[in-house]
């Protein structure tokens, strides 16, 4: 990363770490407490992105090599999609899958909203501005549904113990099995498209690189040395 990227890349990363533990904090401070909040995707999403955030920028301080674009794409969908699911599906009055949204206090609504758009939109815009570009190959986007699956037995395996889902749409007590699966069916093809897009934007914005490194003209040169002039012959007179 060159040394002009470099602060506005550290100064984005520490606001992405800012934003994250704001809204854990805030909401915490609700009525959910932290280990109420962990078994959800938003608070696993936010928390890893925070985490890579706070390294990528230790690694733009010290000029250290950026974190992979495989993990820093899979991060950046992860938390992309808590911001999607939340908007469309959970807080739309017309998804089926709804969640009645509660009178929050004003701190648990600025936690919400940290969690849920602010960090989103600050993860994507480090990704698009300042990741190594042309790195992502499409078969990462099948990859990537490795922690979305796994998170999905992980919620099973608790419903089971605890009786309690932590989404309307894994709830296996409301919807049973053949329903989840179905839903579950359905997220992952809608997160395999997202990340195919992910990896659509990297290749456009990688050839908008080149083609733009390709029409700058080359800077003049500063340093060149100044023309020799012939030296000045004087008369010679005889006395």
């Amino acid at each position: 990363m060159t040394p002009r990227r470099r602060r506005p890349a550290i100064l984005l990363r520490l606001a992405l770490v800012l934003a994250v533990v704001a809204g854990v904090v805030l909401t915490a401070l609700g009525p959910a407490t932290v280990t109420g909040l962990l078994p959800y995707f938003t608070i696993q999403s936010n928390v890893a992105v925070g985490v890579l955030a706070g390294y990528a920028a230790w690694c733009a301080l010290r000029d250290r090599p950026e974190p992979p674009s495989a993990l820093k794409g899979a991060m950046t969908l992860y938390i992309t999609i808590t911001g999607t699911v939340y908007h469309l599906v959970l807080a739309n009055p017309a998804s089926p899958f709804a969640m009645a949204q509660p009178d929050r206090q004003p701190g648990e609504w600025w936690g919400n909203q940290f969690l849920h758009t602010v960090v989103p939109l600050l993860a994507f815009a480090d990704w698009a501005l300042f990741d190594r570009r042309g790195r992502l190959p499409p078969r990462h986007a099948a990859w990537w549904l490795a922690f979305p699956v796994a998170y999905l037995g992980f919620a099973l395996v608790r419903g089971l113990v605890v009786d309690r889902y932590p989404y309307p749409f894994l709830d296996a007590g409301r919807l049973g099995y053949g329903g989840v699966t179905v839903s579950a069916v359905g997220f992952a093809v809608a997160f395999w498209l997202l990340g195919l897009l992910f990896v659509g934007v990297d290749r456009l914005l990688a050839r908008a690189g080149r083609s733009g490194s390709a029409q700058s003209p080359p800077a003049a040169p500063t340093d060149l040395p100044a023309p020799v002039r012939p030296a000045s012959r004087e008369p010679t007179g005889s006395g």
